[in-house]
């Protein structure tokens, strides 16, 4: 198993507690030694819940090894079971506890509980978060979900969204409002604030909407062999790929009701001459592969972006990925490692990323504006207002999202090119203070001309992590460069003065680098 500070997916019983924390009348036995138990850091500090997540954990010790752990297992279970009265229970083991190999599920099935008892088998060490989240809902459904007659009228279910997801309670509510302005009925939403029971009867429903390939795709696909359940293959994040879901509905269901898209302004606004500035800006795309895939098509077809890469980490999707990135006359990036990431942002020196919370902090190292536009994420993206990605009014979100980085990124150099004026620089007041600005600046001033005349010529280099140092007139020079190629500038300046065998960057040495590379 690798280690890291970072990792873009847990292991896979992270994944079945996202299933678990979002269901309602579940419960988690989670077989963990005492140290494995985060899952209400995750779930009540991170995606700020106004409650504890279903899990119960053995939390066995060290000392616990030399005798019976299975015995504590059995407890963990039966005290769930009379604490909580659930109507399922799922078992399972964490990555450090698969090791000692305790069959979970055996285990749990020989106490003969009252209600069903869902054993997983989630390889901890082949397997990733997703798949975690996939699999268990799956078993959910394959173990609770019965046949049964049709509804009246045409109905779906919607299927994918869970706990410590990305936006997943907004696009469901967006979603569902979508689905009822086409005149068709939602029999569950699964597994997010689901029941068993409202699983039992899953094949009400003529067809599935399946929202999150990531953590919904092999239950669609178990429904649609089971229970004749067709579901939708296009995710409705974007304009366009809104508009195809709602041609796949009406397709699904005969619908042929009109759809109000006046509250829809992105087509607009991504048109305005406001907007014109933004267009022909290379982006960075990287997260799980849906959001990327619809990412890149947003980016290119309706902001009018150059996408200059795009990636994934889950490799489940990683073909769909690199097919996608060969229309887009690109080569993919499939990897897990955060470094690796980084070293290719570096290199492609993107004006914008779109990303996780990953490369958002990348973004912050490299100076490069960043949008975040998938899973993993913080509490940041855990809005209290409604801020959906899916749908017209997830497009709207959307474009502000990825439009303001920019923006403010502009005002960041503007602020640059502007910083010796009177009323911009570093030192200066508030502007609307302008009489306690000019008192302040005159201070200032005076402060720095009695500082810099005890300071030699010499002192005032700024030297780098080489050896190569950057003369004040040079270093000056470089703040004019816009941010977002700045650091491309100052590695290229440096590196056509090691070649040279230069110690010092002057002004000549910065525009004798610029034609070299130019």
């Amino acid at each position: 198993m690798k280690l890291t500070v970072w990792t873009y997916e847990g292991p896979p019983h992270v994944g079945a507690m996202r299933v678990a924390t979002g269901m309602k009348g579940l419960h988690y036995v989670l077989h963990a030694p005492q140290g494995d138990t985060y899952a209400d850091l995750l779930f009540t500090m991170i995606e700020r819940r106004g409650h504890r997540p279903p899990v119960s954990y053995t939390t066995f010790q060290a000392r616990d090894l030399g005798s019976d752990t299975a015995s504590l297992f059995k407890l963990s279970c039966q005290d769930a079971y009379d604490r909580f009265k659930p109507e399922a229970i799922i078992v399972g083991a964490s990555c450090t506890a698969e090791l000692i190999q305790d069959d979970p599920g055996g285990l749990a099935e020989t106490m003969g509980l009252p209600i069903p008892v869902i054993a997983l088998e989630l390889p901890s060490y082949q397997r990733k978060e997703n798949f975690g989240a996939d699999e268990t809902f799956f078993q959910i459904v394959r173990h609770l979900a019965k046949p049964t007659e049709k509804t009246a009228r045409v109905s779906c279910n919607i299927i994918g969204p869970t706990a410590l997801g990305f936006r997943h309670r907004d696009d469901v509510a967006e979603i569902t409002s979508l689905l009822y302005e086409l005149g068709i009925e939602v029999n569950i939403i699964a597994p997010m604030g689901s029941t068993p029971t409202d699983i039992a009867r899953m094949g009400q429903a003529h067809f599935n909407v399946l929202l999150y390939p990531e953590t919904g795709e092999s239950t669609a696909r178990y429904c649609e062999k089971t229970f004749g359940q067709p579901y939708t293959k296009h995710v409705p994040i974007g304009v366009g790929a809104t508009n195809d879901f709602i041609s796949e509905v009406r397709a699904l269901s005969g619908s042929k009701v009109p759809v109000d898209e006046a509250r829809l302004r992105q087509s607009w606004w991504s048109k305005s001459v406001d907007s014109t500035y933004l267009t022909g800006k290379r982006v960075f795309i990287f997260g799980d592969g849906t959001h990327v895939k619809t990412a890149a098509r947003i980016a290119r077809d309706e902001m009018g972006f150059e996408v200059a890469g795009i990636g994934c980490y889950n490799r489940e999707y990683a073909r769909d990925v690199r097919t996608l990135a060969k229309n887009f006359g690109i080569e993919a990036l499939i990897t897990d490692d955060y470094l690796e990431v980084e070293r290719t942002i570096e290199v492609l020196q993107p004006e914008m990323i779109l990303g996780t919370q990953m490369e958002r902090h990348i973004g912050k190292r490299l100076g490069i504006p960043c949008a975040v536009i998938s899973a993993p994420v913080h509490v940041q993206d855990f809005p209290a207002r409604y801020s959906p990605q899916m749908g017209f009014e997830g497009a709207n979100v959307i474009f502000d999202t990825w439009v303001h980085p920019l923006v403010m990124g502009l005002e960041e150099h503007l602020l640059h090119m502007f910083r010796d004026d009177f009323e911009f620089n570093d030192a200066a007041g508030p502007s609307h203070h302008g009489g306690h600005a000019l008192a302040a600046n005159n201070t200032v001033a005076q402060a720095a001309g009695s500082l810099k005349a005890t300071i030699s010529p010499e002192e005032e280099c700024t030297t780098t992590d080489g050896e190569v140092i950057w003369l004040p007139d040079a270093e000056k020079e470089l703040r004019k460069i816009p941010f977002f190629v700045r650091g491309k500038a100052r590695r290229n300046t440096e590196t056509y003065a090691t070649q040279k065998g230069l110690a010092k960057i002057s002004i000549d040495t910065l525009y004798d680098a610029k034609a070299h590379y130019a």
